[in-house]
């Protein structure tokens, strides 16, 4: 990774991390799931309010790792708004950027490509997708608890 990206990279992830977007219950909640990372001790719940299949509001509460709780952050700002397709798709970006040795298009996801570096440290890549997989397993109505074991 280069110097100037790590270095955004760090300022992002502790600015999400010490002043997380979206930290709270939300009451108007029609789909919710809880996800567990039990190796690294991660917790996260993710609170959907999906109305004709857009995503109106998503929050989370938790607590984990930086990596996870900054994740968590940028992955509400980033799909509220969206329809159902386009968060899918996003998802799917997110998740190949950090699991594939491909040339995702960093551009595509915006802000979150900061958090490509986390694939230079494959421990944890479970951290940074720990909130997304439960994120889908709202939109999906699961009720499962989502683990990255």
């Amino acid at each position: 990774m280069r110097d100037d990206l790590r270095d955004l990279y760090q300022e992002v992830l502790l600015d999400h991390y010490k002043r997380p977007r979206n930290f709270r219950v939300m009451a108007e909640a029609n789909r919710r799931a809880e996800g567990q990372n039990p190796l690294c001790g991660d917790e996260v719940t993710v609170y959907l309010l999906l109305e004709d299949d857009v995503v109106k509001d998503v929050s989370f509460q938790g607590a984990g790792c930086a990596i996870s709780m900054a994740s968590a952050s940028m992955m509400t700002a980033s799909l509220k708004g969206k329809t159902k397709e386009e968060a899918e798709a996003l998802f799917n970006r997110f998740h190949q950027m950090l699991t594939e040795e491909s040339d995702t298009d960093l551009e595509a996801l915006g802000k979150l490509a900061v958090l490509s570096g986390v694939r230079e440290f494959p421990i944890r890549v479970k951290c940074a997708t720990l909130p997304w997989h439960t994120f889908r397993a709202a939109l999906e109505g699961s009720t499962e608890v989502v683990s990255t074991e």
